[in-house]
C-alpha cells in the first residue's frame, strides 16, 4: 500500500499534504472525520476509496514514526488489494523468517519476489508453508497465531484460516507451547483470526474472554494471567477492533500500543488508565476506510521486523 510518490519526501505529512500529492480532495465533515469526495459526493467510487485508504495508511505510519518507532513500507501490487495487511510472514529475534499459507488466492500473490527478496536481505528463511495452499490447508501467520514471544507461547483459535493440525505441528516444530481454544462470534461462527480478540504485550494482555467457549475459558485465563496483567475487552468492543492492537518499542525501549482511533475511543476511561500503566503512549490514527472495506485494523496492517 506504500506509494512511491512519497519515497523521496521526508515526513511527517499532514492529511492535506497527502491528499494533495495523490490528487484527491480532502473535505471536513460535520462529524469531524476527514473524507474524500468527488464532485458528485460519491463516497463509493473505487478510486476515491483507494485514495482515502492511502491517506489513512500514511496517517497511521506517520503517527507511529512520530513516536520514534521505525516503519518500513514497500510498494504493493495492484493485483493484491489486501497488500496493506502483511500477515503472510513472521520474523523472529534470531533473524530468521518464515512464510505461511494464505486462504484467499489474491493473498498468495502478495509473496512477490521483491517482498521475499527484502526478507532474504535481512533474515534467513527457515520455513515455508506455502505448499499447503494447494491442499486448502491454511495458517495465516500472526493473524492466526498471537505470540507471547518472551514465554514462548502461541494463542490460537482454529478456523477455516487456521488449520488446527498444521497449527499444532508448527508450534511443536518451532518450540512454542500452544494454547488452543474454540471461539464463538456474534454470528455463532468461529472467529476467523485470533488477533481479532486478543493481543499480547510485554506486561499486559488485552483479551475478550466472552467469545471464548466456556469449556476453554478457565484454561486460557490460567495461561494469560500467569505472566501478564489483563485488560478485558468486551464482545461489543471487538467489533470496534479493540483486540486488533500491537505493541511496539522505540530505540530507547519505550513501549507503545498501536491501534485505530475507533478502537481507542471504544475503550472506557478505566481501560485507558490501565493502558497508561503499561505503555508510554497509545498510538492511534483514524482508518475507517481500511476498517470498512478491508475488514482489518491497525494490527493487521503491521508485521514486526525483529
Amino acid at each position: 500500500m506504500a506509494d512511491k510518490r512519497f519515497y523521496s519526501l521526508a515526513g511527517p505529512f499532514s492529511l492535506k499534504d497527502i491528499a494533495t500529492r495523490i490528487g484527491a480532495e480532502l473535505v471536513e465533515k460535520s462529524d469531524e472525520n476527514d473524507t474524500f469526495v468527488d464532485g458528485n459526493g460519491d463516497d463509493e467510487n473505487p478510486e476515491l476509496i483507494t485514495a482515502q485508504a492511502k491517506v489513512e495508511f500514511f496517517a497511521l505510519k506517520n503517527a507511529i514514526e512520530q513516536n520514534g518507532v521505525t516503519v518500513t513500507s514497500m510498494l504493493g501490487s495492484e493485483l493484491c488489494p489486501d497488500h496493506i495487511f502483511p500477515n503472510w510472514f513472521i520474523t523472529f529475534e534470531d533473524k530468521t523468517a518464515q512464510l505461511f499459507s494464505m486462504c484467499a488466492p489474491n493473498r498468495r500473490l502478495e509473496k512477490t519476489p521483491e517482498m521475499i527478496g527484502f526478507l532474504k536481505q535481512h533474515y534467513s528463511l527457515t520455513g515455508d508453508l506455502s505448499n499447503f495452499e494447494n491442499e486448502n490447508i491454511f495458517l495465516e501467520s500472526t493473524s492466526s497465531m498471537v505470540f507471547d514471544r518472551v514465554n514462548k507461547i502461541v494463542y490460537a483459535t482454529p478456523s477455516p484460516r487456521t488449520n488446527e493440525e498444521l497449527l499444532r505441528t508448527w508450534c511443536a516444530d518451532n518450540g512454542f507451547k500452544l494454547v488452543c481454544f474454540e471461539t464463538e462470534s456474534h454470528t455463532g461462527e468461529a472467529i476467523y483470526h485470533t488477533d481479532v480478540l486478543m493481543y499480547v504485550g510485554t506486561s499486559v494482555i488485552g483479551i475478550c474472554y466472552e467469545v471464548i467457549k466456556e469449556e476453554y475459558r478457565d484454561m486460557v485465563k490460567e495461561h494469560v494471567e500467569k505472566y501478564h496483567d489483563v485488560l478485558e475487552i468486551t464482545k461489543d468492543q471487538i467489533l470496534d477492533f479493540c483486540g486488533n492492537s500491537l505493541e511496539a518499542r522505540d530505540e530507547n525501549d519505550n513501549l507503545y500500543l498501536i491501534m485505530s482511533s475507533r478502537a481507542f475511543h471504544a475503550h472506557t476511561e478505566d481501560q485507558r488508565k490501565k493502558l497508561a500503566q503499561h505503555f508510554t503512549e497509545v498510538i492511534h490514527a483514524d482508518i475507517p476506510t481500511i476498517e470498512r472495506y478491508g475488514g482489518g485494523s491497525a494490527r493487521c496492517m503491521l508485521s514486526e521486523l525483529f
